[in-house]
């Protein structure tokens, strides 16, 4: 019966081998997205002053990006849910264009090239 779950302590022991980095990919992906959500809530503050932009829309700006916690979890949902469209699009298409610029970079580098990082990683230990 020892000799069943042979396999199981392997599994087990790789998956403890790799728990630093996990917790240090976990850190500096939640670094990456807090830098990002505090700049996306901050540069939107100016929309709720701005009379040429409508109630709806900043009814949905405070409730994606009004303050850091909301603005962290909708970065979070962004990352991880790869629905990021839904979440960028109407920013950049009816409070400015310049958003693009943010959501291009932060996609390039987070969700694609952070990603493959962490996943060669996982996959070298």
């Amino acid at each position: 019966t020892v000799r069943a779950f042979d396999k199981l302590k392997i599994l087990v022991n790789t998956v403890f081998a790799s728990m630093m980095a996990l917790f240090w990919s976990i850190l500096l992906l939640c670094l990456v997205m807090l830098m990002g959500s505090l700049f996306l809530c901050q540069s939107v503050s100016g929309v709720f002053d701005d009379e040429a932009v409508t109630l709806d829309t900043k009814i949905w700006v405070f409730q994606m990006y009004g303050t850091a916690t909301r603005s962290f979890y909708t970065l979070f949902e962004l990352t991880f849910s790869g629905g990021w469209p839904n979440y960028a699009r109407r920013l950049v298409e009816e409070i400015s264009p310049f958003y693009s610029c943010f959501f291009f970079v932060y996609i390039v580098t987070v969700v694609f090239a952070m990603f493959r990082i962490i996943s060669a990683l996982f996959l070298k230990d």
